[in-house]
């Protein structure tokens, strides 16, 4: 049995987690404090909710000291939160934990003496809780690919890390060539990680230049979808944030992309976006950009096309990563 801790924030770490677990040969347990995908019996053999550890009031030395991000004293979440997971692992004894993402997990875990994996995070990680969880895994999955982001705090940890490029759930699925059309279709996605993009301000743009057909997606007061392939796969040009499963869905689709980062810890997504920008994979733009400025982006990022998106290497990064992992997981069950 394998554990496979999953990140409560946003659904990004849902969905790479269903991708990658459903590549797996191994059984897995999910411990999330936040609801699993659909169908989780395709994905998990069993899953744990977890208590949330960020409901306790005021967080007191939330980073112990600034050895950790997320610690508070006394907390009562918290300790169930770890209670429960110790009490998993001591009814199971798995083999192996994969962690996405959470140093403090990582480390109790491996302080109960169970291996773990973790998956990396772009940006800066050279603070010391970072340095520690990735210090202490057996193994490190990097879901880009390394020929277009390196970065140098992991280069540290390269006998240990296994890039498999960006895993997206909808790798595999047929791609819609847009339909002939005198007005490019503008897809603007946002997901639930959270964005200061607004309705408003693609009514702004629809307005002004009509000469574009604008849709949104995710964005506050726009529809949502389960499934926003048939509109990804079909559109135009996409206006994404960096995240990692938004750059690998655009990928997989062979977009043409306009990817404006956003305002994330350790500026991960500044970082993925200026990768991008730099290997002449997406136009990237630092912020929402005046409405005056939409033409140009948008001709810049239809010239550019989307024929270099294989270089982010979907294709197949869910079972690389899946492969990786079965293969600790049977090391470690050998070892016992």
């Amino acid at each position: 049995m394998i554990g496979y801790y999953i990140h409560h924030h946003g659904q990004g770490h849902r969905a790479r987690a269903a991708s990658i677990c459903s590549a797996l040969a191994t059984a897995v347990t999910a411990l999330s404090s936040a609801p699993l995908p659909p169908s989780p019996a395709k994905c998990f053999a069993d899953a744990i909710r977890l208590p949330r550890d960020d409901r306790g009031g005021p967080p007191v030395d939330p980073t112990a000291h600034e050895t950790l991000h997320w610690a508070p004293l006394l907390d009562r979440g918290l300790q169930s939160r770890m209670s429960r997971i110790a009490t998993w692992i001591e009814s199971t004894r798995p083999s192996l934990m994969v962690v996405d993402v959470s140093v403090e997990a990582a480390v109790f875990v491996r302080l109960l003496g169970v291996p773990v994996v973790v998956m990396a995070m772009p940006g800066d990680r050279t603070d010391s809780a970072h340095r520690l969880g990735y210090q202490l895994a057996e193994h490190i999955i990097s879901a880009w690919p390394q020929e277009i982001y390196d970065p140098t705090w992991l280069q540290e940890f390269a006998h240990k890390t296994t890039f498999v490029g960006g895993i997206s759930r909808f790798d595999g699925r047929a791609c819609a060539d847009p339909p002939p059309s005198g007005r490019p279709q503008v897809l603007v996605l946002s997901g639930t990680g959270g964005s200061s993009l607004t309705m408003d301000d693609i009514r702004r743009c629809a307005q002004q230049h009509r000469g574009y057909r604008w849709q949104a997606l995710g964005v506050p007061g726009a529809p949502w979808t389960d499934d926003p392939w048939p509109q990804l796969s079909s559109a135009d040009v996409v206006i994404s944030h960096a995240g990692q499963n938004a750059v690998a869905d655009i990928a997989t689709a062979r977009r043409p992309a306009i990817i404006i980062a956003q305002e994330r810890p350790f500026d991960e997504q500044q970082a993925i976006a200026a990768a991008l920008a730099a290997h002449g994979l997406a136009v990237s733009v630092p912020q929402w950009p005046p409405v005056t400025a939409w033409p140009h982006l948008i001709e810049t990022a239809l010239a550019l096309g989307g024929g270099r998106w294989p270089r982010w290497q979907t294709a197949g990064a869910a079972a690389r990563a899946a492969a990786v992992i079965d293969t600790l997981a049977k090391q470690s069950e050998s070892s016992r």
